[in-house]
């Protein structure tokens, strides 16, 4: 069931599925919480999943200015204390995962566990970082749907995009509520987060460091070096997958997040 978190600045659309310890999942850009139900099959029946919308994506509304990790981060804690969840599991992919670093710095009493997927704790080069810029006026210039096409071959593995049209038509789709104005804020709140590296250094609780193997944005090389940096994380790199993952390869990625989660998120 979808439901609103209403609050001065902006509505946060998030659905509530399942029952049992509360697992919180982050998606990535630009998709909605949509994107995760190929997987949460896998998850449900064991866990409460609570599935948002970040803000200005998906059904969520964008706020003036970039959207950034700090505004992702209390979003998210807002969302917990509307829904009583004191300690959870956390899952974040792509920007899901920025966000998650700044919720640890910010609350990570709240924290049981990780899940980092598709991500990376390193801040973007200067080049990056304008070529994001840049981008968030592209996008408003040409709009929403001339973006969604511009990132598809960034998102996903090459043997699915000559291979398995239907998962790029169903990866579009989690894709199909984004407004030009959220994506826009989105790319420039990620073009300015910070480096946080030192800080994934001092997470303390159990991690698990996921990605595809044909990842380009965030390539197995940076997977490896963040569970390499956080103590006693584990790294499961998947197959056959891009950045993804758990869109294309929905039952490897679920039953490795399950594993991970019944071992640690109870």
């Amino acid at each position: 069931m979808r439901m609103i978190l209403r609050s001065d600045e902006v509505e946060l659309s998030y659905e509530v599925r399942g029952e049992g310890p509360d697992v919180v999942l982050l998606h990535p850009y630009p998709s909605d919480h949509t994107y995760w139900l190929p997987m949460a099959q896998h998850l449900e029946s064991r866990f409460r999943l609570l599935l948002p919308d970040l803000r200005g994506l998906g059904r969520s509304q964008a706020a003036a200015g970039a959207t950034t990790m700090a505004n992702l981060a209390e979003d998210l804690l807002r969302l917990c204390d509307e829904l009583k969840i004191e300690r959870a599991a956390f899952v974040g992919c792509s920007v899901g995962g920025y966000a998650l670093f700044e919720f640890w710095r910010r609350s990570r009493e709240r924290v049981k566990a990780l899940v980092l997927m598709d991500t990376k704790a390193v801040a973007d080069s200067d080049e990056a970082g304008a070529a994001r810029q840049k981008n968030a006026s592209d996008i408003l210039q040409h709009g929403p749907d001339w973006a969604i096409e511009q990132i598809i071959p960034k998102l996903l593995a090459p043997v699915t995009i000559s291979s398995r049209l239907d998962v790029v038509e169903r990866a579009k789709a989690t894709m199909s509520r984004a407004r030009a104005a959220g994506l826009a804020a989105m790319q420039r709140g990620m073009a300015a987060r910070a480096d946080c590296m030192e800080l994934a250094a001092q997470i303390s609780v159990p991690v698990l460091v996921l990605g595809g193997e044909e990842d380009v944005p965030s390539p197995p090389s940076e997977l490896e070096r963040l569970a390499h940096v956080i103590r006693g994380a584990e790294l499961k790199i998947v197959r056959r997958a891009g950045h993804f993952a758990a869109f294309e390869q929905p039952d490897e990625v679920g039953r490795l997040v399950r594993e991970f989660l019944e071992r640690n998120g109870r």
